[in-house]
């Protein structure tokens, strides 16, 4: 059952009253009639003093006096009812839709401040750059207003710090984990090395390959997180094919269904969503073998990219952390495991698109992985 609204609670609370003051006036206003009618009834019948024709105390005619005095009090007072009942209605009609009005208009502050937390909440980048800037006499609505602009700017203040931070600190330790990847390999190249100095070296290359994939995710993740300015069109089909040529040959079999899906954004990070996905589907085939099939198409609510992997079973409440920065399902924490960042890298690249990402357990084991973007024409119309 839909709930009553503050403007609908409003205009009743309003409404009673009015109903409820009307019915007092209309009471007290009958009680003195009624009583000035009881004592003036026949004064203008009274000229020079005299009596009413035929009125003649003790007789019939006192009688006959009464009963009509008795009727033209009724019919008085009926015509008082009626008449103020009718007044009555239609001054509270009336007053319900002055209190209509008024509420509206006393409440559309409220919305204005609604309506902008729910474009922050839908926005790709989180929107926190927005402000409500609530003009007006400073009240209570105008101080909600400017206390959650307060609190916007402070968010959107800390989140470019941690963005910056991630991003200076990738920066500064790329540096370093370059120079040991140079170091490793002269020293595993040279001539007179033992053979367990490159079994040595061989794994700490490993490791130091699984460093520089984790920096170069969580650049690509601070990166994707903000709304993709910059759009050029591109059709996630030719991705897709592009993506999945460059897959090695090896125990899974990858498949395409690679039909046009028009979208505009940066095609670099389109590329790498739809690289991520595939990935993700063939590093949980290994080291067993299975299949990967990728597609692309167009749906009513825009283009599609969806990718569907055998694996181990994923338990549907496990789904959700997936999307998280560092997690993986299962025990695997080996450097062929990667950093965990993989979907969350695909989430934050479909949001700074204007999309959405899902995945749906598959009985047999496995993943299917949906990505929906807008399509060129709904980015158009709507630019981030």
């Amino acid at each position: 059952m839909k709930k009553m609204t503050i403007r609908a609670r409003l205009t009743l609370v309003y409404g009673g009253m009015l109903l409820a003051g009307g019915l007092l006036v209309l009471g007290i206003t009958y009680l003195l009639f009624s009583q000035r009618l009881g004592n003036q009834l026949f004064i203008g019948n009274r000229v020079n003093g005299g009596e009413p024709p035929g009125f003649t105390p003790g007789t019939s005619g006192e009688t006959m006096v009464n009963e009509i005095q008795g009727e033209v009090t009724n019919s008085a007072r009926q015509a008082l009812f009626a008449q103020g009942g009718i007044a009555l209605a239609v001054v509270v009609i009336i007053g319900l839709a002055f209190s209509w009005l008024i509420a509206g208009r006393l409440l559309q502050p409220l919305h204005r401040v609604t309506e902008t937390a729910r474009r922050i909440a839908g926005a790709p980048d989180r929107g926190l750059h927005e402000r409500i800037a609530l003009e007006g006499p400073y009240d209570e609505v105008k101080e909600l207003a400017d206390t959650f602009d307060l609190m916007i700017a402070r968010l959107d203040k800390s989140f470019d710090v941690q963005r910056r931070f991630i991003a200076n600190a990738s920066h500064e330790l790329r540096t370093p984990l370059t120079l040991n990847r140079t170091l490793l390999e002269v020293t595993t190249d040279a001539a007179d090395a033992s053979p367990e100095l490159r079994q040595l070296g061989q794994t700490l290359l490993a490791v130091n390959a699984r460093h520089e994939r984790l920096i170069d995710g969580l650049l690509l993740l601070a990166r994707s997180e903000r709304a993709v300015a910059d759009r050029s069109y591109v059709d996630l089909a030719d991705v897709v094919a592009h993506v999945a040529a460059q897959v090695p040959a090896g125990a899974v079999q990858v498949s395409t269904v690679a039909e046009e899906a028009p979208a505009t954004g940066n095609a670099v990070l389109l590329e790498r969503l739809v690289h991520n996905l595939v990935e993700n589907g063939v590093r949980h085939n290994l080291p067993s073998g299975g299949w990967v099939r990728v597609e692309s198409g167009t749906r009513p609510d825009g283009v599609f990219v969806s990718v569907s992997n055998t694996g181990p079973l994923v338990p549907r409440y496990d789904i959700p952390e997936l999307f998280e920065p560092f997690r993986r399902h299962g025990p695997e924490r080996s450097a062929s495991a990667g950093a965990g960042l993989g979907l969350s890298i695909v989430r934050a690249v479909a949001l700074a698109h204007g999309g959405k990402v899902f995945a749906d357990p598959r009985d047999g084991g496995g993943l299917t992985v949906t990505v929906i973007l807008p399509t060129a024409s709904q980015s158009s119309e709507n630019p981030t």
